[in-house]
């Protein structure tokens, strides 16, 4: 969106900074997201009372009604309409409209629409959307009704895209979408993400592939077996777990069980040697969760042994059939299972980096902060050297010596 207003000749500053136009891109995965959109837009338009005030996105998309209640909405447009957003605000600011709603039915969306040239960028790494919407309706998710079913992008235009990233310097993509394990789904299965990253590893330029969230279920003999061949794809897989225990997997409907995941991870970790980097998510106080299934949850977790785990407390979203289930959890009990995980998770993340100490690894370097240039490896640990202004996109080698908090510091060699 922000690349389709500079082509239009509009200058794009700061949001804290006073505009004539404000784009909130909201997001609804959450009651928490949701507050935080509502509070955006109020913060917007007391930025300028005369400004105009969009709300767009998933928010947007299924809170129509909640967001008409709001007096600072100008605008409101979906998910769809996010390609031409421009136009639509032009258009109500030519008619002086009281209030302009533009939602589709995302439902019944059946192509991927493509928003062209409009890669997003922080210049060492770019973001590739190869995939939209999601099947799988899991209980407590309200995103397939946000964002509709599958839909594949052509998987030319994604080629096309990144080879316009390597010509543009840039060595490192994150392939994305919301559901990228069901890329090609919609297209008879004649391909999958797998094909999609073989093509993307022939092209010259492209050092690294880094993956977005992916399923567990995509994790078979035939994927692994393939990946591991691809030299540029990171070894850093989010697996998105969930729960695990299988009585809260199966409420949840997430479509697999521990035992299955444990596979996945077997394969992972046997096809990398043991140094891929494993992170994933939890939802802790699911309904009916009770503490025999979280004692379960959190002994399989440290078996499992992640390098990184992000913790969520389910929240209800309406519409969804979890927000009707019985045995809701109490939020005190969803904060004290929330500190064991990330106690285990802080504990898990530092043993895994350490075992780098006295090694050398590679780093791409891409930002500078105070003393330090930092960058990441393939696995995603985040690493340090003493500033060095021509470091900025280079991969180095770096030999490290030591971990400040959750970060390596190491030298150049």
């Amino acid at each position: 969106m922000i690349q389709k207003f500079i082509e239009s000749g509009y200058e794009v500053v700061d949001f804290s900074e006073c505009a004539n136009i404000y784009i909130i891109n909201t997001c609804t995965v959450t009651s928490v997201s949701d507050k935080k959109s509502r509070q955006m837009i109020r913060k917007a338009k007391n930025e300028n009372k005369n400004s105009v005030v969009v709300a767009v996105g998933c928010y947007a998309q299924i809170g129509k009604n909640e967001l008409e209640k709001i007096e600072e909405i100008d605008l409101i447009l979906g998910t769809n309409e996010k390609n031409d957003i421009v136009y639509y605000i032009e258009k109500y600011i030519k008619d002086n409209s009281v209030k302009l709603e533009k939602i589709s039915n995302v439902m019944k969306q059946k192509k991927y629409i493509d928003f062209g040239n409009v890669t997003f960028t922080d210049k060492t790494r770019a973001v590739v959307k190869i995939e939209d919407g999601c099947d799988r309706f899991c209980s407590y998710c309200i995103i397939p009704y946000a964002r509709g079913r599958v839909r594949s992008r052509d998987i030319s235009s994604i080629v096309n895209e990144i080879k316009r990233i390597s010509d543009s310097g840039i060595k490192e993509v994150v392939i994305t979408g919301i559901h990228i394990a069901s890329y090609g789904k919609d297209l008879n299965n004649e391909i999958s993400l797998i094909d999609v990253l073989e093509k993307i590893n022939e092209i010259d330029g492209i050092k690294r592939i880094r993956l977005g969230s992916i399923e567990p279920t995509i994790i078979n003999r035939n994927f692994v077996d393939r990946v591991i061949k691809l030299k540029k794809v990171c070894n850093h897989f989010h697996l998105s777990l969930q729960s695990a225990c299988n009585d809260t997997l199966k409420r949840m409907n997430r479509r697999y069980t521990i035992e299955e995941f444990y596979k996945c991870i077997d394969l992972l970790r046997k096809g990398y040697n043991n140094d891929v980097a494993l992170t994933t998510d939890v939802i802790v106080g699911f309904p009916g969760e009770t503490n025999q299934e979280f004692e379960e949850t959190y002994n399989n977790l440290s078996k499992i042994n992640f390098s990184k785990m992000h913790v969520f407390k389910y929240s209800p979203r309406i519409g969804t059939k979890a927000a009707a289930m019985n045995d809701q959890i109490n939020p005190k009990v969803k904060e004290e299972r929330s500190k064991r995980i990330i106690e285990l998770s802080n504990i898990n993340e530092i043993k895994y980096i350490e075992q780098f100490i006295g090694k050398t690894v590679k780093v791409l370097f891409e930002k500078i902060d105070g003393n330090y240039i930092w960058g990441h490896t393939t696995n995603y640990i985040k690493v340090a050297v003493n500033k060095d202004d021509i470091l900025k996109n280079k991969i180095c080698n770096v030999k490290i010596n030591k971990r400040e908090n959750n970060e390596l510091i190491g030298m150049i060699i």
